[in-house]
């Protein structure tokens, strides 16, 4: 199992999203516990994904189990058979060369486009898992078309959200 993990997913596991329900923050903690027992963490080679992570939780401080990845990610990030580094090419700031499609990028969040580039450079062309961003309900239908599968970690959250966030808009179907 390899897995790009959208940085929503380890605040999820940290405690440190007060709206999501108590299944969500389980699924969070239990996809990355496993992650981290007999899978692979997929990042960038030059660090912009756990950058973000590091500006996100401390890993010092933090008891949770966002902080407790970030810090076996932190003290495995060279080793091989739990980190997978793929190499992704920016264009101009936060757009990338490896980014599927060149129509999407612009609507996706600029700090975003980082997890569709890395998912897309790797040759397995891992998941992305994400917990909360409702935003990515509108994007995963074309991001499928390039073989790239998003897992919603928390579906009925990321509706919730979304209904909250565009009212006036029907939810999207999941994966």
């Amino acid at each position: 199992m390899k897995a790009v993990i959208d940085t929503n997913v380890l605040l999820v596991a940290d405690l440190r999203h007060g709206d999501v329900a108590m299944e969500c923050v389980l699924t969070c903690i239990e996809h990355l516990q496993n992650l981290r027992e007999q899978g692979k963490v997929v990042i960038d080679d030059d660090y912009r994904i756990l950058r973000e992570y590091q500006r996100n939780i401390d890993s010092r401080r933090g008891k949770n189990m966002g902080a407790a990845f970030l810090k076996w990610l932190q003290q495995n990030q060279a080793n091989q058979a739990h980190v997978e580094r793929v190499h992704i090419t920016e264009t101009a700031p936060d757009s990338f060369a490896e980014f599927p499609d060149p129509g999407l990028q612009p609507v996706f969040d600029p700090p975003d486009r980082k997890f569709v580039a890395v998912a897309n450079a790797h040759p397995d062309k891992p998941p992305i898992w994400q917990a909360t961003d409702c935003k990515w309900l509108d994007w995963w239908i074309g991001l499928h078309r390039y073989g790239i599968q998003v897992n919603f970690l928390c579906p009925v959250d990321i509706r919730r959200f979304y209904h909250a966030k565009f009212p006036d808009r029907e939810i999207p179907t999941l994966p």
